[in-house]
């Protein structure tokens, strides 16, 4: 593959302290200036996430109830992913008989997403190097023909993105469903269904029964698996308001994400003129592939410690007495020097453990 990109013009710093407020606003607006416009900017940025709008297309975060919605509800990232998708840049017929289908598979996913919207039906002719435009007709008669020629509607396979937005997605299942099949697998789908088999088998329900009262209200928050500072920005509003409720708030990763160390809310007078808020209280480097070791380090410290919910796991629950974390002591589990905090930088996160490196085995900390 070419290089669309020159990997040279990467600049390594010293990390970042916090993240979002002015800086991020300023990326945001910038990004979307570059690719709407102004006028398409303020139009698309104030309908999205809206009650009345459209959902972003960039995560999975769950809107506010309407009511409770901010002016501006969305991130960083959601101005950048809808910037991408309401550009004004156009991949005309034009595009596409400069570069050949090996041309186009030589470049990179990125500069492929930035040549613009496609604004044809394209297909490729047997024989053909290029795509070639068609009207709308002839690409729905050719459609309907292949579908047509099939024996059954289940031999059909309606692969869409998971990025697509809710409203696209709701009209391509909606035409599935009236042609008679639901083989609608996208990119999340394919990805999470070891997940939602396993959610389903374990809880009953195969995905999240979080909410957002239940973030707000929690006296502990464990954030793993996920770079929510990165990947999904809007969380960091609701761990701050969350934080301002008394909660704790774990991370273990071994990344040092800075919107996880301090968030810079803009659309708070702290965010932009004060010094933001510190939402982890502690940050827990592992190493990779060290999570399991570390959740059944917790289990056994919680029998150990008897600070279960006995009525709870008694109605709800298979309790094992014999083997499992249950009775097993950790006395085979190995030792090895590390410090707790060897990524902070910050003075609370290295008070949260004396500073020191801490010894782990036969299931605590020493």
């Amino acid at each position: 593959m070419r290089d669309d990109y020159d990997e040279r013009d990467l600049k390594v710093g010293e990390p970042k302290e916090w993240a979002a407020g002015v800086p991020g606003v300023a990326v945001a607006l910038k990004r979307s200036y570059e690719h709407m416009g102004l006028v398409r900017t303020a139009e698309t940025l104030r309908e999205l996430n809206q009650t009345e709008g459209f959902d972003c297309m960039s995560c999975a975060w769950p809107d506010p109830d309407p009511g409770h919605r901010k002016i501006a509800e969305f991130c960083e990232n959601g101005a950048k992913a809808v910037a991408e998708e309401a550009t004004r840049d156009r991949a005309d017929p034009s595009f596409f008989a400069r570069h050949s289908i090996a041309d186009l598979a030589d470049h990179s996913e990125l500069w492929l997403g930035q040549q613009g919207r496609i604004t044809h039906p394209m297909i490729k002719r047997p024989g053909a190097t290029h795509y070639s435009a068609i009207d709308w007709d002839e690409a729905f008669a050719f459609i309907g023909d292949q579908l047509k020629s099939l024996d059954s509607p289940d031999e059909a396979i309606f692969y869409t993105s998971g990025r697509a937005s809710n409203e696209a997605a709701f009209v391509y299942q909606l035409f599935a469903r009236a042609y008679g099949t639901n083989n609608l697998p996208d990119c999340s789908n394919m990805c999470h269904e070891s997940t939602s088999i396993a959610l389903q088998e374990s809880i009953g329900i195969g995905k999240a029964s979080v909410t957002l009262d239940d973030v707000h209200n929690a006296e502990l928050i464990v954030l793993q698996g996920q770079n929510p500072g990165t990947n999904h920005p809007r969380m960091l509003t609701e761990l701050e308001r969350a934080k301002r409720r008394g909660a704790k708030i774990l991370s273990i990763n071994p990344l040092r994400e800075a919107g996880l160390m301090n968030f810079h809310n803009p659309q708070t007078p702290r965010g932009v003129l004060g010094r933001g808020t510190d939402l982890a209280d502690l940050h827990l480097p592992v190493a990779i592939n060290g999570d399991l070791a570390l959740l059944q380090a917790f289990g056994a410290l919680l029998v150990e410690w008897d600070a279960l919910d006995h009525d709870f796991l008694d109605r709800h629950a298979q309790v094992s007495t014999n083997g499992g974390v249950t009775s097993k002591p950790w006395t085979g589990a190995s030792s090895h020097r590390r410090p707790a905090c060897r990524a902070s930088r910050s003075r609370k996160q290295r008070r949260c453990c004396g500073g020191r490196t801490r010894r782990y085995s036969a299931g605590r900390w020493a």
